[in-house]
């Protein structure tokens, strides 16, 4: 079977495509001239040049495919221009599902986000159907991420069929660029994590996430979401289970949250002054008000998804970043 994969450089989409490949699929993938595909070196993919802008590039991308992942985001917690983010995730969302309507694409998969789905903040775990508006949306990529997938549910009217899932946070191998909870990893091996925000996240390793997605082709239900998660952990506990894995002390003080905010409001002006990434993003900062909990059941019974523990994704994080050079 001929696939088409975009974002097939990041983090997900690397190893989407190393799922596809072990399934004996042929990979085509979308990659920008000059972009940094170390994540695509030795795997025996077609690369088709060009990028969501570009629809011509899209059309013959496409072409001959049955399937296409659609895995391309802009994700940064902080960007200088936002216009280019949202162009990039949601015009560039509305042009490869365009030429996917045109090409009569047999099944779509739409890497979505988390960020999109409603959550109480409170611990109590969100769901695919949890009630959610645009105004919930922290930062421009969770703004540019929800109404991506609005567009995606307008080609699903008409007549795409289309599979939404919903990445909570993968961890594992081949995180080359570091996403941001790549770097909190990091951080932590490299004894730059003296202390943590009261927050929680939802862990899932890469490698489970992106079998999530081969799994939505093949299974999910035309114009569903599912939501490719695991265990839910709240940031001390990840810490918790790294200084387990590394014998590294995890980080005992607890930062309050007000002073933090206060110091990504500064972090962030100086940013739009100099240009530079801020050391503290304000929309991450914002973020971790929440404890990013889920409920990822439905993968599990309609796809038949299955995960490996937390601690083992994060210790073969660690294994990673350590082989390849980004912590001691």
């Amino acid at each position: 079977m001929k696939v088409f994969v975009t974002g097939a450089t990041g983090f997900i989409g690397a190893s989407i495509v190393r799922e596809l490949l072990k399934d004996g699929c042929h990979v085509r993938v979308l990659a920008r001239p000059g972009s940094d595909r170390r994540n695509l070196a030795g795997l025996d993919v077609e690369i088709c040049e060009g990028d969501l802008r570009d629809r011509q590039a899209l059309e013959h991308g496409l072409a001959g495919c049955e399937v296409l992942y659609h895995a391309a985001a802009d994700y940064r917690l902080w960007t200088r221009t936002p216009a280019a983010m949202y162009a990039a995730n949601v015009d560039g969302t509305r042009n490869i599902l365009e030429a996917a309507l045109r090409r009569g694409i047999a099944r779509v998969v739409y890497t979505s986000s988390v960020g999109t789905l409603g959550n109480p903040g409170n611990g109590t775990p969100g769901t695919e159907t949890t009630p959610v508006t645009f105004a919930d949306m922290v930062g421009h990529y969770k703004k540019s991420k929800f109404l991506a997938e609005r567009e995606a549910e307008a080609f699903i009217a008409r007549g795409l069929p289309l599979v939404i899932v919903n990445p909570s946070t993968p961890v594992g191998p081949h995180d080359v660029k570091p996403t941001p909870t790549g770097k909190i990893i990091v951080d932590f091996l490299n004894r730059k994590m003296p202390a943590y925000l009261d927050t929680g996240l939802n862990i899932i390793d890469v490698e489970d996430c992106a079998r999530g997605h081969l799994l939505a082709a093949r299974h999910g239900r035309v114009g569903e979401k599912y939501i490719l998660g695991h265990e839910n952990l709240t940031l001390r506990e990840i810490f918790a289970l790294l200084a387990t894995l590394t014998g590294i002390p995890a980080p005992r003080v607890r930062l309050p949250h007000a002073p933090i905010l206060m110091a990504a409001y500064v972090n962030e002006a100086l940013a739009r002054l100099t240009g530079k990434e801020p050391l503290i993003p304000l929309a991450g900062v914002q973020m971790a008000k929440k404890f990013m909990f889920f409920e990822s059941s439905k993968a599990t019974e309609e796809l038949g998804l299955q995960r490996r523990p937390a601690v083992d994704a994060l210790r073969r994080a660690v294994e990673w970043f350590r082989a390849n050079g980004y912590a001691r």
